[in-house]
């Protein structure tokens, strides 16, 4: 048998990091070794696979990146021998002292120390749009995600330089927030979809998978592209689906993940679920036109002149009694 990833669609996301103007290796980076350490044992294919993917990844990210992740690990007790290797890290013996680690050289004074980027380039880079096979890419990983995996992708988009969809304007916003609150307290979950997929402009398909799903994750990131209160949010999940809602666990641990969820990530996710909407158009239409171009090709070469051109002879008129004038 297969085994299972350690992180769904991680591999459909390793082609962003090669793709010009858009690098979210650090991110990935980051994700990953929060994913690992979460658990205390792992099996030899989830530590095989971490070391193949960090290995990939260790040496083409930023040195800020590579030393969170390296403090992560120094002091995580299943790191993998290949990691700490990577990672100039060495495990010392139980019974001796930790070494001391050597003084840092100081630099010349020569060489030009690397200058902080500017406002003006973090306003660039957090600019680069989503291509729709990406973002089909976070939206399918995202909806595959556990429970933990969706909360640790929420908190690690805020950092990708992806950019997020517009505010819903004000206005619009809390009409939308109305009319969801009474469609949650009515238990009309096809209107709730309906209301949420026009006011954040997504397809009906993509607005009843938000509103259906059963972790509840995606409809805290739609409540909070409304910039809708804790408080109403709550209510929204008692009374939408009551059995969720009767749940003191399910509405605390949802309140609790909403109240962390920044509005940064969760416009780039609803960006993700509409560039998702484009991808599929484009590959439900692209076999039918490519096909409908060759039969037109054909059709056309199957045409041959007529042997009498039109006009080339005179007609031939017959007369209500059958004879020809």
């Amino acid at each position: 048998m297969t085994a299972v990833p350690l992180f769904p669609g991680f591999d459909g996301l390793m082609t962003l990091s090669r793709r010009e103007g858009v690098d979210i290796r650090p991110t990935l980076l980051r994700v990953l070794t929060d994913l690992y350490v979460q658990a205390s044992v792992h099996s030899a294919d989830e530590e095989r696979q971490f070391v193949e993917l960090t290995s990939r990844l260790i040496d083409q990210v930023d040195d800020a990146t590579r030393a969170a992740v390296r403090a992560r690990l120094a002091i995580y007790p299943a790191t993998p021998a290949e990691t700490l290797d990577k990672l100039g890290l060495r495990r010392s013996p139980p019974d001796r002292a930790l070494p001391v680690a050597p003084a840092i050289a100081t630099a010349p004074t020569e060489i030009p120390l690397e200058k902080p980027p500017t406002e003006a380039q973090l306003r660039m880079a957090a600019s680069l749009s989503m291509r729709p096979n990406d973002a089909a890419e976070i939206s399918d990983m995202f909806f595959a995600a556990s429970s933990s995996e969706r909360a640790l992708i929420l908190h690690n988009l805020t950092e990708t330089p992806l950019k997020a969809s517009a505010r819903i304007p004000a206005a619009r916003a809390a009409r939308a927030i109305h009319i969801l609150e009474m469609a949650a307290f009515a238990e009309d979950t096809a209107n709730f979809a309906l209301e949420i997929g026009e006011a954040l402009i997504l397809p009906a398909r993509i607005a009843e998978q938000v509103v259906n799903d059963p972790g509840r994750e995606p409809l805290a990131c739609a409540a909070r592209a409304l910039d809708m209160s804790s408080a109403a949010f709550q209510r929204v999940l008692m009374f939408l689906d009551p059995e969720f809602g009767s749940s003191v666990h399910n509405v605390y641990r949802l309140s609790r993940l909403y109240d962390r969820l920044s509005e940064r990530s969760a416009l780039i996710m609803l960006a993700a679920w509409r560039g998702s909407t484009m991808a599929v158009t484009r590959a439900k239409y692209r076999s039918a036109l490519y096909d409908d171009e060759r039969h037109r090709a054909r059709v056309a070469s199957a045409q041959t002149r007529p042997t009498v051109q039109p006009g080339s002879a005179p007609a031939i008129r017959t007369g209500t009694d059958g004879s020809k004038r």
